[in-house]
């Protein structure tokens, strides 16, 4: 086969057997993806997007970005199907991993996955284009033009899972530094005389200069419970969206504190007093990594000069003497 396609196309035969086949699929997709049966629901999707959007809150100059639009999601409707997991586990830790890394958009799988395909099949046609323009007299081996095209789509289908994977750690970060923090704030709000309601709101108020993640959360919690959500499912979700294993925990102290009647006051100086001494820890963790991470760099950079320094000019005597006899 691939010797009748160089015959036939010449050297770039199967090149363009490979895109020919591609774009036959493409075509073979598209009434598919663009054929499918509108949505019942788009109806009154419609309706309510027609009418006046109300004016934006504000609070002290700054927009509440609690609630994201997702006007670029909306455009990928008629491919739900095609890049939404149809699969409800899939699509469940999916929207998991968006949430965890602070995407709250409805349409933020959508997008997810539209970008993993549209980077992908980018990649692939850069890795043509440059396969074709590096080819010496109209000939390619069949190795380079597999690593020109394959790395390029693989590279820009794995981007946006690293991206998202890297957003979700370093959120997780900023919200485990500043949790003890927090959890004093809370404490003092409580003890002054404030319902773990209005606590929550002023926390959230105070810390957003210094960790705006932790202060979204807590005022989606506000907030929901604000609307009549059940208290305990709002604390649940709160430790599902953070997944963080110290606030599953200050979840779990909540939630048994409400079930059994002990006072909230106690358990959170406890509590609190706990994660001071985790994040103590955690710091001399990181101090006691320090002389590692850093001999690792001496044998590197200072050991291999040393020993030029110190056995060099023997070993050009020796060579000289060689040299000589």
């Amino acid at each position: 086969m691939w010797q009748y396609l160089t015959e036939t196309f010449g050297p770039n035969g199967p090149l363009i057997a490979m895109g020919g086949v591609g774009v036959l699929l493409t075509l073979a997709a598209m009434p598919f993806m663009l054929g499918q049966r509108k949505d019942p629901f788009s109806r009154l999707a419609a309706k309510s997007a027609t009418r006046p959007a109300p004016a934006p809150e504000k609070e002290a100059g700054r927009k509440i970005g609690l609630r994201q639009r997702d006007d670029a999601a909306k455009k990928l409707d008629r491919f739900s199907s095609f890049l939404e997991p149809q699969d409800e586990e899939t699509y469940s830790a999916t929207r998991l991993k968006m949430l965890q890394a602070g995407y709250r958009s409805p349409g933020a799988v959508r997008l997810y996955h539209f970008a993993k395909f549209a980077l992908g099949m980018g990649g692939l046609i850069l890795g043509v284009i440059y396969a074709l323009l590096t080819a010496k007299d109209g000939q390619i081996q069949v190795t380079k033009l597999l690593l020109s095209i394959l790395v390029p789509g693989g590279a820009g289908y794995y981007l946006p899972i690293y991206w998202v994977e890297r957003r979700r750690q370093t959120r997780q970060a900023n919200i485990l530094d500043g949790f003890p923090d927090a959890l004093d704030l809370l404490l003092v709000c409580i003890e002054a005389g404030q319902t773990i309601d209005q606590a929550i709101l002023r926390v959230a108020t105070e810390i957003r200069a210094g960790f705006p993640d932790l202060a979204d959360e807590f005022e989606i919690v506000a907030h929901e419970i604000k609307a009549g959500k059940d208290k305990t499912r709002v604390w649940r979700d709160m430790g599902e969206r953070c997944g963080v294993p110290d606030i599953s925990s200050f979840v779990t102290v909540l939630i048994q504190s409400a079930t059994f009647g002990t006072s909230i006051a106690d358990a959170l100086r406890v509590y609190a007093a706990e994660m001071r001494d985790k994040r103590v820890m955690r710091a001399e963790e990181k101090a006691n990594k320090l002389p590692t991470k850093l001999t690792l760099g001496t044998m590197m950079f200072t050991l291999p000069p040393l020993l030029i320094i110190l056995i060099g000019p023997s070993i050009y005597n020796i060579a000289k003497l060689l040299g000589k006899g």
